[in-house]
C-alpha cells in the first residue's frame, strides 16, 4: 500500500487511555498562539501590493516606475524585472532562514512561548523601520527584522499548536496557523487597496500596520501557557501536569503524561538533536518533514502569486487598482480554502487533500501557461475576457493550494518529529521553507521575463512530482497521537527498511 499506516490499534502504547474535553482555556491558548500566522500572512500580502504602488516605486525604484508608465496598458513579461526590487521582498526570508537556527535553541531551552515573544518584538521593530524608511538601506534593515520575527514565529507556533492539541483534533487546531496566515494576507491586500489612494504616503501606512499583529502576538504571548511537552522537556513536571489538566479539561491525564515523560527522558539523552536527525531511524522525518514538504510548498508557485499578485496582474495589463483588487480576490480564496481544510482534514485525512488538490493545481497551471502562450503578446493589451479568465483560474489554483499544501505544509512536519528532535526538526522545516521562499521571491520576476509562460509549465511539472511523492511516501497521520506517530514508519512499505525493528529509543542514538 502506497500510504502505509497502522495495521491495528494495538500498536499504540497508551493512546487509547487519553482523555480530554474542549475547554475555553484550551481555545484561548490556541487562538492566541495562532496569531503568529498573521505576521507571516500580513507580510506575504503587503509586500506585493506595496511594490506595485506608484508612490513607493517613485521614491525607491524610479527606473521601474518610468518603465511601468511607458507601457501602462501593455503586456510585458519583463516590466518588473529588477533584482533590487525582488531583494526588498526576499531579504526578509533570507533573514528568517538564519534566525530560525537561533529560534531552535530558544524553543528547546526556554520553550515555545519564548520564541513567540521574541518573534513579536522583532516583527514590531521591523514594521516601524519600514514605515519610516527614506532609503533602500532602511527598507532592507526593516525587512531583516521582520524576517527574524517570522523565523521565530514560524518555528514555534506550529509546534505549539500541535503539542497542545489532542490527537483527534490536531489537524484542525494546527491549521489555525494557516487560517490566520490567510486572514493576514486578505487584510493586507484590503489595506493595500485602500492605501493605494492615499498619496504619497499610503505605502508607509501599509508597511507600518505590521506593528498591529506583532503587538497582539506579543501581548497574547505574555499570558499564554507553555505546552506540557515543553515543560516536561525543561524538567518542570508539576507545572506540566497542572497545564495538561487545564488544557485537557480533566484530571485523568496519567496515561498521556506518562508518554510525555517517557519521550522527554529520551529527548534529554540527545545532546545533538540536529545530528540525531541524520540517523537512519530518523530518515523518514528528515526527508519528508524537514526537506521535501517545506521545499515543495514553495515550489508549487503559490508564493510567487502571493508575493507578486498585484505586480503580476499589472504585467498582464490590469491597471493599478484593478491589480490590487484581483489580488484581494485571490487572498479571499485562501481564507475560504483554509476554513474548508480545518473542517475536513481530520475526517478525510492529509493524503486525500494533498492528492486531490495537487491534481487540480496541475490542471490550473497548464491552463494559465496555454492561455498566456496563445493570448499574451508583448506590447499588446490583454483582452479583458482573457484577463478575467486568468483571474478565475488563479482563484481555483489558490483555493486548491489553500486546502492542501498551504496548511498541510506546516501541519504534517509539526506532527511527525519525536520530541527529542522536534525543535531541531521544526527549525529545519522553517529553514528549508524560507530558503525556497527567498529563492522563489528573488527569481520569479526574472524567470517570468526569460521563460515567459514556460514558468507556469515548470510549476506544473513540479506539482506533478510532489503529488507523486505524497502518494508513494507519506503515510496518513490523521488522529494519531503526536507521541505515537513514529510507529507509522514501521508499517510503511518504503520507510520500514530505514526504521530498525526496536523501540525508537534504541542503541543508535549518538
Amino acid at each position: 500500500m502506497a500510504g502505509g499506516g497502522f495495521t491495528d490499534d494495538g500498536n499504540l502504547k497508551r493512546a487509547h487511555l487519553y482523555e480530554y474535553n474542549i475547554t475555553s482555556y484550551f481555545i484561548f491558548a490556541c487562538l492566541v498562539a495562532a496569531m503568529g500566522g498573521s505576521l507571516f500572512g500580513y507580510d506575504l500580502g503587503v509586500s506585493g501590493g506595496v511594490t506595485s504602488m506608484d508612490d513607493f516605486l517613485k521614491e525607491f525604484f524610479p527606473k521601474i516606475y518610468r518603465r511601468k508608465q511607458d507601457s501602462l496598458t501593455e503586456t510585458d513579461y519583463c516590466k518588473y524585472d529588477n533584482q533590487l526590487l525582488t531583494l526588498f521582498t526576499s531579504s526578509l526570508y533570507f533573514a528568517g532562514l538564519i534566525s530560525t537556527v537561533g529560534a531552535s535553541y530558544v524553543t528547546r531551552i526556554y520553550g515555545r512561548k519564548g520564541s513567540i515573544l521574541v518573534g513579536g518584538i522583532s516583527f514590531f521593530f521591523g514594521g516601524v523601520i519600514n514605515a519610516a524608511s527614506v532609503n533602500i538601506l532602511m527598507l532592507i534593515i526593516g525587512r531583516i527584522l521582520l524576517g527574524a520575527g517570522i523565523g521565530f514565529g514560524n518555528q514555534a507556533v506550529p509546534l505549539y499548536l500541535s503539542e497542545i492539541s489532542p490527537g483527534k483534533h490536531r489537524g484542525a487546531i494546527n491549521q489555525l496557523f494557516q487560517l490566520t496566515t490567510c486572514l493576514g494576507i486578505l487584510i493586507a491586500n484590503a489595506i493595500n487597496y485602500a492605501t493605494e489612494q492615499l498619496h504619497p504616503w499610503g505605502w508607509r501606512l501599509s508597511l507600518g500596520l505590521a506593528t498591529f499583529p506583532a503587538t497582539l502576538m506579543f501581548l497574547g504571548g505574555l499570558i499564554l501557557p507553555e505546552t506540557p511537552n515543553s515543560l516536561v522537556e525543561q524538567g518542570k513536571l508539576e507545572e506540566a501536569k497542572k497545564v495538561l489538566i487545564k488544557v485537557r479539561g480533566t484530571p485523568n491525564i496519567d496515561a498521556e503524561f506518562a508518554d510525555l515523560v517517557e519521550a522527554s527522558d529520551a529527548a534529554r539523552a540527545i545532546k545533538h538533536p540536529f545530528r540525531n536527525l541524520l540517523l537512519k531511524k530518523n530518515r523518514p522525518q528528515l526527508v519528508i518533514g524537514a526537506l521535501a514538504i517545506p521545499a515543495f510548498q514553495q515550489l508549487t508557485g503559490m508564493n510567487s502569486i502571493l508575493f507578486y499578485a498585484p505586480v503580476f496582474f499589472q504585467t498582464l495589463g490590469f491597471g493599478s487598482s484593478a491589480a490590487l483588487f484581483s489580488s484581494l480576490i485571490t487572498s479571499g480564496a485562501l481564507v475560504i480554502a483554509a476554513s474548508i481544510s480545518m473542517g475536513l482534514v481530520d475526517k478525510f485525512g492529509r493524503r486525500a487533500f494533498f492528492l486531490e488538490a495537487g491534481t487540480e493545481m496541475f490542471i490550473c497551471m497548464i491552463a494559465v501557461a496555454i492561455t498566456l502562450a496563445l493570448k499574451f503578446g508583448e506590447g499588446e493589451p490583454l483582452p479583458v475576457g482573457v484577463g478575467w479568465f486568468l483571474v478565475c483560474v488563479l482563484f481555483l489554483f489558490v483555493l486548491a493550494y489553500g486546502r492542501s499544501w498551504g496548511p498541510l505544509g506546516w501541519l504534517v512536519p509539526s506532527e511527525i518529529f519525536p520530541l527529542e528532535t522536534r525543535s531541531a526538526g521544526q527549525s529545519m522545516v522553517v529553514c528549508t521553507n524560507l530558503l525556497f521562499t527567498a529563492l522563489i521571491a528573488q527569481c520569479f520576476l526574472v524567470s517570468l521575463c526569460h521563460l515567459k509562460y514556460g514558468i507556469f509549465l515548470l510549476f506544473a511539472g513540479l506539482i506533478f512530482i510532489m503529488t507523486a511523492f505524497i502518494y508513494f511516501l507519506l503515510p496518513e497521520t490523521k488522529q494519531v497521537p503526536i507521541e505515537e506517530v513514529y510507529l507509522l514508519w514501521k508499517d510503511h512499505w518504503f520507510w520500514k527498511r530505514y526504521v530498525e525493528d526496536h523501540d525508537r529509543y534504541g542503541s543508535d542514538r549518538p
